[in-house]
């Protein structure tokens, strides 16, 4: 499989997935000409996409849905639970296929929907796998549980939310406090320090490589997530670049995985 995060964090949201007879996309949360841009990137054309898969609702995940899907008509799949507050968030009407706890199939990859803990009706994080490869993708997310994070072991690549470090953001002037308590809330965002313990989890459990994801602007930086996080896994006996790999998603396309 060929893997590619097209955007991460508030600015917007996708990751590109291309199997052996698939190619989708996770969220679509950057302009239908923003989207078309990163994938030619990738020499991928628009109408090659053959679905979508939404996490939840929020603009930063479905920015560029309408168009790109009323313009290109790839499949497009949400949580059963999600449907009517995606339908409200819609500029306009469209064709949305619904799931629910159970796996299913686009073409070969095998998609496995995991409800994870966000503001909102439903959030989904994605498990996809073809033959023995696995990617995972978990973010916009509160806490994580054991019972959460074992869907992911022995996951090839793991997308893993390091939003935010909470003393940051509690001092930063520009969030009013009920936005402070939403964000480090149960139903918030995945600081480093929760981060880096579901990376301890994964990588006792078969997984070599992250990507840090979904990384506030305001609250945290690369450098200090990567550092903050590769601490506290050194602490625990993981050491980065032996035990296992660590790559930081951006507004940008950056590194193409092959799996």
């Amino acid at each position: 499989m060929k893997v590619c995060n097209l955007s991460s964090g508030s600015d917007g949201n996708a990751t590109y997935i291309e199997g052996t007879h698939a190619k989708i996309l996770v969220d679509a949360g950057l302009s239908c000409k923003e989207l078309e841009r990163r994938l030619a990137l990738l020499n991928v054309a628009p109408e090659e996409i053959d679905a979508i898969l939404i996490t939840h609702e929020h603009t930063d995940h479905i920015k560029g849905l309408d168009v790109f899907v009323g313009r290109y008509r790839p499949l497009l799949f949400v949580h059963k639970d999600g449907l009517n507050a995606l339908r409200k968030k819609l500029k306009k009407p469209l064709v949305i296929s619904t799931f629910d706890d159970a796996p299913f199939l686009i073409e070969d990859l095998k998609i496995l929907p995991i409800a994870v803990p966000h503001d909102v009706d439903r959030c989904t994080g994605y498990v996809i796998s073809e033959n023995e490869k696995k990617i995972s993708i978990f973010t916009d997310l509160g806490y994580t549980t054991d019972k959460m994070l074992q869907n992911l072991h022995n996951s090839n690549l793991v997308f893993l939310e390091a939003n935010h470090d909470p003393e940051k953001l509690k001092a930063n002037p520009k969030y009013p406090h009920h936005l402070k308590k939403r964000i480090l809330g149960d139903n918030g965002h995945l600081s480093n320090l929760a981060c880096a313990n579901a990376i301890i989890n994964l990588a006792q459990n078969g997984c070599k490589q992250f990507v840090l994801s979904h990384l506030s602007t305001e609250n945290n930086s690369p450098d200090f997530a990567y550092d903050f996080i590769t601490s506290i896994l050194c602490d625990n006996g993981i050491v980065e670049g032996k035990h296992i790999r660590i790559d930081i998603a951006s507004t940008v396309p950056k590194t193409v995985f092959w799996i």
